[in-house]
């Protein structure tokens, strides 16, 4: 059985489907409700941030899909052990390779796992496509974008092809020890998201560059300071490390990753 955390999210969510199209048992798991499982897929309430309530959701499972949440990488991990994972699949962050000192947090469940002596695939991403779905309140209501950084390209990565890469980690054990890098097939500006979007809902999307002051502002309100430092850094001054599209998608799935295009035609009906 693989049990899959944050079973409702973008990239949890295509993953629980591909696993049980696969004719995998698989337990999905959120902190709210599920809607829309797909038929035979267990729903159980659990939440990261605590280990020892997550140890029954975990019994019998032999592979995890983990998020990085919550504050104790090792509880989360000790209780998957004594559930019988033996191997799992973390989705982490390139910050931890380009920029440590802001992404302690998933480099602290990637030391926890390689500590650990489970089997173990790393998953590092940059910016997921689906993040542009912050913009689908003002699209729908004034086919407005404003992000900072409008002319700076980053190779986002579509959350299905994560999915993808995560099920056949999940499924087969040439994976075992790696850590991939996942991006877009080329970096991509937060204008030219806005334009794809417009193009995929046929009229114009307009394009609007906040300062780094009003997108820092803004991010605070979810995530940890040294979280929105790093990240506005990333979005403003990426690294050479952090715009280049990596090879890893087509190495683990043989085809190219798909573009941002193709995420905003199938999530064209959010931004209605």
């Amino acid at each position: 059985m693989i049990a899959v955390t944050g079973a409702t999210g973008n990239v949890g969510r295509e993953l629980v489907r591909i696993l049980a199209e696969a004719g995998e048992a698989v337990t999905a798991l959120s902190r709210g409700e599920a809607r829309e499982l797909p038929g035979g897929v267990r729903h159980v309430r659990a939440d990261l941030a605590d280990p020892d309530a997550l140890r029954p959701a975990l019994d019998g499972a032999d592979a995890l899909f983990l998020l990085v949440a919550g504050d104790d990488p090792q509880g989360v991990l000790d209780a998957a052990k004594a559930g019988g994972v033996r191997r799992v699949v973390l989705v982490s962050s390139i910050g931890v390779a380009t920029r440590p000192d802001a992404y302690r947090h998933p480099a602290a469940f990637e030391a926890a796992l390689l500590g650990s002596g489970l089997e173990q695939t790393v998953l590092r991403c940059g910016g997921l496509d689906s993040n542009a779905f912050a913009w689908a309140g003002s699209i729908r209501a004034d086919r407005v974008a404003a992000a900072p950084f409008g002319d700076v390209g980053l190779p986002v990565v579509d959350p299905a092809d994560v999915a993808e890469v995560a099920a056949a980690a999940l499924l087969r054990p040439d994976h075992t020890g790696s850590v991939y890098e996942l991006t877009g097939p080329a970096p991509t500006t937060p204008r030219q998201r806005a334009a794809a979007i417009g193009a995929a809902l046929g009229e114009p999307v307009r394009f609007v560059e906040q300062t780094r002051e009003e997108a820092r502002e803004q991010m605070l309100a979810f995530m940890p300071e040294p979280v929105v430092e790093g990240t506005l850094a990333i979005l403003g001054e990426p690294l050479p490390a952090e715009r280049r599209a990596s090879p890893d998608v087509e190495r683990v799935l043989g085809r190219a990753p798909r573009s941002f295009a193709d995420w905003a035609a199938r999530s064209a009906a959010a931004f209605r």
